[in-house]
């Protein structure tokens, strides 16, 4: 197939327009619609309805195929590119809010300290799109975290060859606000909070927990974003569980005098599973320079 082809398709199915498509890429409609043509040809399929523009389930299927494959695409341009280009002192590091309050302060500082040329550019992203951003050139490391067993490697997209090393691993404890009944508890069991009101978050997604324990969860509030002092303040509120690493509870004073302090949130250390919050960084080739001391900054 060609990728060029794969690519319209994409587009038109995305927006449901072939104008709309022709926009964004800059064809006229007429070629967007003979590029489809051409790619149904190929396959011997119809992809796409016209009336409405939707896919038709050969093209329902091409479309779970079809992401993953430019992805590649992209990440082979751009890894030959980064094999091949010199070294520079502006860098950009894509990172997941948690990942950042884990390890990047301290070690970012250090890292900046010993090279103090280096210009650093931090985006932050949810852990699904940091493999894509590094493997499309967008980002030259990246730090994603997630919930794992010890010493076990996160499960993350597929986006090509790419270096991952283990950074960090933290203790998980479960938010609960100051005044729960079990705040008082030195340790709770995940199988036992299956029945209790949790946060939904990007922080820390529900599906990994059922995964792990099996059904349950009920979701009390979603939240859809990746804050992590928000998601802290909802716990406290008492607007649902959730799991955190230890470092991303703050602490917790009151109010100035004559001030209705917020309710406290604090955390419980997590019995069983066994589960760590770990931090990987990823990249890809990295000749001698900026990138590759920083990596090892970030990594040490």
């Amino acid at each position: 197939m060609d990728p060029h082809l794969l690519t319209t398709f994409v587009t038109v199915a995305r927006h449901g327009s072939f104008s709309a498509a022709a926009a964004e890429l800059g064809y006229t409609q007429s070629a967007i619609s003979q590029q489809v043509a051409a790619l149904e040809a190929d396959l011997g399929l119809a992809l796409l309805s016209r009336r409405p523009v939707e896919p038709t389930p050969a093209g329902r299927r091409l479309l779970e195929h079809a992401g993953p494959l430019l992805l590649r695409l992209r990440a082979a341009r751009a890894d030959v590119l980064r094999a091949a280009a010199a070294p520079r002192h502006r860098l950009r590091l894509a990172a997941t809010p948690l990942a950042i309050n884990a390890v990047l302060s301290g070690r970012l500082a250090r890292a900046r300290a010993a090279q103090p040329r280096l210009e650093v550019t931090l985006v932050t992203c949810g852990r699904e799109h940091v493999g894509a951003l590094v493997a499309e050139g967008e980002a030259d490391l990246g730090l994603a975290d997630g919930i794992a067993a010890p010493s076990d490697p996160l499960r993350l997209p597929d986006t090509g060859p790419m270096t991952t090393v283990g950074v960090s691993e933290e203790e998980l404890v479960v938010a609960l606000p100051a005044d729960h009944p079990l705040a008082g508890r030195t340790a709770l069991r995940l199988g036992d909070l299956v029945d209790a009101r949790w946060l939904q978050t990007d922080l820390c997604p529900l599906a990994r927990l059922r995964d792990l324990v099996g059904e349950g969860f009920p979701v009390a509030l979603e939240y859809r974003g990746d804050d992590v002092h928000t998601v802290v303040n909802l716990v406290a509120a008492g607007h649902g569980l959730t799991l955190l690493p230890a470092s991303a509870l703050p602490g917790w004073a009151p109010g100035p005098s004559g001030s209705v302090a917020p309710p406290a949130a604090c955390g419980v250390p997590l019995a069983w599973p066994r589960l760590v919050h770990r931090v990987e960084l990823l990249h890809g080739a990295l000749p001698p320079g900026s990138a590759a001391d920083l990596a090892r900054a970030l990594s040490s």
